[in-house]
């Protein structure tokens, strides 16, 4: 418990820095809410003097970021300057299509990714080499141009799935984020499953797996408890860091296919310089990847119990 709590207290810590680094960025950036306000049109002073005001504009920076940190804390990511709807609406309204996405892709990393390459390090031969191949191919195609491509195909041509939106109910929202997941997670299955064929090689070739074996120990058991759970901890290493990452690269996919998911919402926004709108996206893509980072160490300390104790001992 002592263990996930100080993982906690790094999470929080790392949120507040962030929160002020994307707060700070934002106002650095080129352009300024007030411009974004009067769309180019001449005001006169007084009405610019207003506008700040209205906004919150003339306060000092920090004053602000304060403001804005506080309402956050409270579930106030303040109102969009494109929509002038509240953010914290906006995205409930999306973040459900991102998290499908984000989840079905994770299953098919997982699926795909991890079970490949414990196959092909434990099994080797042709299957070894087809799983090379292929995930040097998965290598090469970026995730838009995957995008093209499955829509043209099984979209397009072939008529299997539908080319555009989320869809409805469990059966309907599943047939329409096939073909996004299976672009989102193409690249990260190519990494998982190389990755995991590397690492169970490197365990099937240790000295005590070959002692197991002399010792008259089953396969299947010397292959489950000393080289599959021994090459976990690198697997699980790079699982996670994939996944956070998919929450980031489902912008691509979600403007491809048009899904109303964050992705989509965050470009929308960045375009239109609508402040509010990018600092809670950016905000919630940290906090993902945080959450993400402390599963990987309960995890790690799940499968190896000296991580925990390691922790303790510093």
């Amino acid at each position: 418990m002592r263990f996930v709590i100080r993982r906690l207290g790094a999470l929080a810590a790392t949120l507040l820095v962030s929160s002020f680094i994307i707060y700070a960025a934002m106002y650095a950036a080129p352009g300024s809410p007030e411009s974004f306000l009067v769309r180019g049109r001449t005001v006169s002073p007084e009405v610019l003097a207003s506008i700040r005001v209205q906004y919150g504009l003339d306060e000092p920076f920090l004053v602000r970021y304060w403001h804005w940190l506080t309402g956050v804390l409270s579930g106030d990511f303040g109102e969009s300057l494109a929509t002038r709807q509240d953010v914290a609406s906006l995205l409930a309204s999306r973040i459900p299509t991102t998290l499908g996405l984000t989840a079905y892709a994770a299953l098919l990393i997982v699926v795909f990714g991890v079970v490949a390459g414990v196959v092909a390090g434990l099994r080797g031969g042709a299957l070894d080499t087809a799983v090379l191949l292929g995930s040097s191919v998965g290598f090469a195609i970026p995730t838009f141009f995957a995008a093209v491509l499955l829509m043209s195909v099984f979209a397009v041509t072939l008529g299997w799935f539908p080319v555009f939106g989320a869809g409805a109910g469990l059966s309907g929202r599943l047939l329409h984020l096939t073909l996004p997941a299976v672009a989102l997670a193409l690249p990260a299955i190519a990494v998982v499953a190389r990755i995991t064929r590397t690492a169970v090689v490197e365990e099937r070739d240790t000295e005590h797996v070959s002692v197991s074996l002399a010792r008259g120990v089953p396969w299947r058991v010397v292959a489950r408890r000393h080289i599959v759970r021994n090459a976990m901890l690198p697997v699980t290493t790079i699982v996670g860091v994939n996944v956070a990452a998919l929450v980031a690269g489902a912008a691509v996919v979600e403007h491809a296919f048009t899904l109303d998911g964050i992705g989509s919402l965050l470009i929308d926004a960045v375009q239109q310089k609508d402040f509010a709108v990018v600092q809670a996206v950016a905000l919630v893509l940290v906090a993902v990847f945080g959450v993400v980072n402390l599963v990987i160490d309960v995890l790690y300390a799940v499968i190896d119990p000296r991580v925990q104790l390691g922790g303790e001992s510093a």
